[in-house]
């Protein structure tokens, strides 16, 4: 019965891969099939993403940008992840491969091999010397990341959808096909114990910062907080009967993000197991999903070939880069120096009081104006609260120190910019545009 359920949702998958490109603008958009796995930096300045057009791609975070298209696989990639350094990665595939890159060059290090089917998921160990990956050939593998030696396989009764490694890195833990979630000795394979999670297949797992609370997800429409040392559940989240399938706990351990074959992205309090609240995120399945460092924000990638980026304190989707359609863009053709760096904030904030809204307040009369007053726009708390005014001095501290230090809680992603000079010309050269008059017209 499990397998005919997994052949029925397997033919899901393959009609909506079917489906055209969606025509939604959003923050990350490039891959030319559904985007089936994510992973964010430990830095959070980078984003990596895998899709079913068999390729991984790196962004950066700030600007939604797409920095590198990592294109060396045979097949769909079903899982990526960072190493604890930020500049290598791991990718995994259909191809029975995984790959180790160097990601400031954009090439690969080596090819992991030796499964004999699809893998489906990837760990790292804390200190990034070991790699367990879950395949469907009913294997987890352990893996030398600094010489490719496979370290060892252990035999499971079903295929493997998810692994992480737990107990200060003595042991995996794995999801599968038949619900069960196992413990494994990472030293010598020998079973721990397990737990019967769910009544259908495990889709992901997500460990607590603390290493004590394990997050299982399904496609039973449930999504599970285990205690590790007694193997006793703690809370039950459901889906309203959408099948999940993705989930991942935030970086307080106080929260959670699921995700289902509806599109919808939920965020969830864990220590109450009520929903903080549901966005409509994708028109088609979320796929993956994670948390900024900070847990300022979470991001979503779906079968609708984009990656979103969410304030997670309001619900808002940030970084539509549309650039204001139909509003002048002086900075395009400007002399100024400080034009060029402009050009960021042009994504996200319009010149225009009376513009559509967009993911930044406007930048109208900014000088002057007290941070959190534009009427109508749904700031973050600590904006919203805030008792300065924007100036040249609140504006240097803001770039200097970062968004995050700066206003904690803010809705803007980190960014700063530590040459003093451009620093200067992009203050000058808001002050000409906010100046102006509000038809967006500059002097050059």
């Amino acid at each position: 019965m499990k397998s005919i359920q997994w052949i029925a949702f397997g033919a899901i998958v393959c009609g909506i891969f079917a489906i055209a490109p969606s025509s939604v603008t959003a923050d990350m958009i490039g891959h030319g099939g559904m985007v089936r796995a994510l992973a964010v930096s430990p830095d959070g300045s980078q984003v990596l993403t895998g899709s079913f057009d068999y390729s991984a791609k790196l962004w950066s975070f700030d600007e939604q940008k797409e920095l590198a298209d990592l294109n060396e696989h045979d097949g769909p990639i079903n899982a990526v992840a960072f190493l604890p350094d930020g500049n290598r990665a791991l990718t995994a595939s259909d191809d029975r491969t995984i790959i180790l890159w160097d990601l400031k060059a954009a090439k690969p290090i080596r090819i992991l091999k030796g499964h004999t089917f699809k893998v489906m998921t990837i760990a790292v160990s804390k200190d990034g010397k070991i790699a367990a990956t879950g395949s469907w050939d009913k294997t987890v593998r352990l893996w030398d990341i600094a010489t490719g030696k496979q370290l060892l396989s252990v035999k499971h009764p079903t295929p493997v959808n998810a692994v992480v490694f737990a107990d200060d890195d003595s042991s995996i833990i794995t999801g599968a096909h038949d619900g069960k979630v196992r413990i494994w000795n990472t030293k010598s394979g020998r079973s721990k114990g397990h737990i019967q999670a769910h009544n259908m297949g495990i889709t992901h797992l997500s460990l607590s910062p603390d290493g004590e609370g394990l997050l299982s997800s399904s496609i039973d429409t449930r999504v599970k907080l285990w205690d590790l040392k007694s193997l006793k559940q703690i809370q039950v989240f459901s889906q309203e009967q959408s099948r999940v399938l993705t989930a991942a706990i935030s970086p307080d351990g106080k929260s959670a993000l699921s995700a289902n074959t509806k599109g919808e992205l939920t965020q969830w309090n864990l220590l109450t197991g009520k929903p903080v609240r549901t966005v409509r995120a994708h028109k088609g399945m979320i796929w993956g999903v994670a948390f900024s460092p900070d847990g300022v924000f979470g991001l979503s990638a779906s079968s609708d070939e984009v990656v979103r980026v969410w304030h997670l304190a309001t619900g808002d989707r940030i970084g539509i880069p549309n650039e204001g359609r139909g509003e002048p863009k002086p900075w395009l053709t400007a002399s100024h120096p400080g034009a060029v760096v402009y050009r960021k904030c042009a994504k996200c904030h319009s010149l225009r009081a009376n513009a559509p809204r967009r993911s930044g307040p406007h930048f109208a009369k900014l000088f002057g104006r007290r941070a959190g007053a534009v009427k109508n726009y749904k700031y973050s708390d600590v904006l919203s609260k805030a008792k300065f005014v924007w100036t040249d001095e609140s504006l240097k501290n803001l770039f200097q120190q970062g968004p995050d230090k700066f206003v904690p809680g803010t809705k803007m992603p980190v960014q700063r910019i530590e040459d003093e000079t451009k620093l200067s010309q992009l203050i000058s050269y808001m002050h000409e545009l906010t100046e102006a008059p509000e038809d967006g017209s500059s002097r050059n």
